[in-house]
């Protein structure tokens, strides 16, 4: 048996992987998309099977929370019988602050229910929580400093915790390490191993430049930890040409057998035929993915990827790997909405699916006209990841609007300022409803059909809309009966939905392309939209 990197295709960023028993489990990040913290659990780290989502509407408020704020890189452990997850809520992305909450939910069953979440601190983001085998109870985060003249990332902060209390003891934090001369050192994770603390932390930021290095320390004294002579222990930065790209951020584990493995943050480039592969590196549409290498220890003790830092596209799996009793699903999706919950592969945006957005079920999901595209607090947006370069996406909607402010249609999404969908709306001119592609590029919006927009005929009650994604570039269609189809004519680049593209004017770039169904009438009549399938193919 391989495992095939990336395991989890789309975006899947900065994993926290654990083993209980022969399960293995996945936490990741999930940013401003609602429900919060995707679950994952495998037996054999190859096929990995969602689970629910640990935080709603009672564990997390995310509304105004900026594009890619929300919940970052949350750590899940298992300790005393039952599932710990820390996560972050941040509500600021650029500037000299973060403005960063971080909580502590658990569960006595990995489907939940989880508790409500209890407020630690704000010290900084990516906090993990390590339990010693003493039974002691430490907090482990980057450490933010928003002073001008120190570097942001300031250390890795331990603070012990007491687990009677559900409280921090701030009078025991130090800083145990300030990472390498790379720095922006973060996504920290402490293992003790062999009489010996290690101390797993990602630098470099999350772009090319990425990387995990180790520490160790025989104590958890103030900057005790010294860094493995090997580092980095895992990075693409010097393998440009590699399969998978901006490794690092993620988490160690053992198989009950006693081999070793590592979950990290991945990316997957691709190039217009006219760029260089090397500079720009490339676009990753489908964002920050996961991958796992193999860990082997050197006579020292430290830790290494097995075939070299840059990682494998193709892994040795566990020799006790089980592998799984039917056929591994696969991520096509078809929805006819008869169920009066969404399934798991949806997400809302910073709020959970309820009344203000619509309603689901009886064949039909229906969405209530709210704010833009470019809303960060009231929009109706039902949408799943990319999870392949190309595939094709395809809905039915029954719309019915007066004013060209009202709109529903199918989306390319990656955030309120870089978007594209076709829409119905409605033209004052011609006096009728009109299919238009528009798309919003650094915040800079473009109606592309215009007075060519066609018109649906009087009596067409519903609109077929298409996408068709082919890894550069990207197209929609309509139909009026679902088996004639016509070619809009706009052809769209799909470097604009990519993290890339996103950091070049702005700091959150990391989450990844959606496609989903949305309804938009800031005239504030709430004009509904009705959808009555949606379908998701991979080619």
């Amino acid at each position: 048996m391989t495992i095939s990197n990336p395991v989890l295709t789309g975006f899947h960023a900065d994993p926290s992987m654990i083993r209980v028993g022969d399960t293995y489990y996945i936490a990741s990040s999930t940013f401003e998309w609602f429900p919060g913290i995707r679950l994952h659990e495998s037996k054999d780290l190859e096929h990995w099977t969602t689970l629910p989502y640990p935080l709603g509407a009672e564990q997390l408020d995310m509304r105004g929370d900026p594009a890619s704020g929300g919940v970052w890189a949350p750590d899940l452990s298992y300790a005393d019988g039952r599932f710990w997850i820390v996560y972050s809520d941040v509500h600021i992305v650029n500037g000299a602050f973060k403005d960063v909450v971080n909580y502590l939910t658990t569960a006595e069953d990995i489907r939940g229910p989880w508790s409500r979440p209890v407020r630690l601190n704000g010290v900084g983001f990516d906090a993990s929580l390590f339990h010693d085998d003493d039974g002691r109870k430490y907090l482990v985060q980057q450490t933010w400093d928003h002073r001008e003249y120190r570097h942001a990332f300031h250390g890795i902060t331990l603070t012990e915790f007491d687990a009677s209390t559900m409280r921090l003891k701030p009078e025991t934090a130090r800083t145990i390490w300030n990472g390498t001369d790379v720095r922006l050192v973060e996504g920290p994770h402490l293992y003790r191993i062999g009489g010996w603390y290690y101390l797993f932390c990602a630098e470099g930021g999350t772009v090319w430049t990425h990387q995990e290095v180790v520490a160790r320390s025989r104590t958890l004294d103030a900057l005790s930890f010294e860094g493995s002579p090997t580092n980095p222990f895992l990075t693409n930065y010097d393998t440009p040409r590699s399969y998978l790209q901006k490794q690092g951020h993620g988490a160690l584990v053992d198989t009950p057998s006693g081999e070793w493995y590592y979950a990290s943050l991945c990316a997957r480039p691709w190039h217009h035929e006219t760029e260089s592969v090397t500079d720009p590196r490339g676009w990753c549409t489908l964002g920050r993915e996961t991958s796992i290498q193999k860990v082997g220890w050197d006579e020292d003790g430290w830790p290494y990827v097995v075939g070299g830092h840059g990682g494998q596209r193709y892994v040795e799996s566990p020799k006790d790997a089980i592998a799984p009793a039917g056929a591994p699903a696969g991520r096509d999706q078809h929805d006819e909405f008869d169920s009066d919950t969404l399934g798991l592969d949806w997400n809302t945006l910073r709020m959970p699916f309820g009344p203000a957005m619509g309603s689901v079920g009886g064949g039909s999901l229906r969405l209530i006209g709210q704010g833009s595209l470019c809303n960060t607090f009231d929009l109706s947006l039902v949408a799943r990841r990319w999870q392949a370069f190309d595939f094709d996406a395809e809905t039915c909607v029954a719309f019915d609007p007066k004013t060209y402010q009202a709109m529903a249609g199918l989306t390319n999404y990656y955030n309120d300022q870089h978007w594209s969908w076709a829409f119905v709306t409605y033209d004052e001119d011609r006096g009728a409803r009109v299919i238009e592609v528009a798309q919003n590029d650094r915040n800079r919006y473009t109606s592309f059909l215009r007075g060519r927009a066609p018109v649906v005929p009087e009596g067409v009650e519903r609109v077929w809309l298409r996408t068709r994604v082919r890894t550069r570039w990207y197209t929609y269609e309509y139909s009026f009966d679902g088996e004639d189809w016509r070619e809009l004519p706009v052809r769209l680049d799909a470097k604009v939905l990519s993290d890339d593209y996103v950091n070049q004017t702005y700091g959150g770039f990391f989450t990844g392309a959606f496609v989903g169904l949305a309804a938009v009438d800031y005239s504030g009549y709430g004009e509904v939209a009705t959808f009555d399938h949606f379908d998701y193919r991979e080619l």
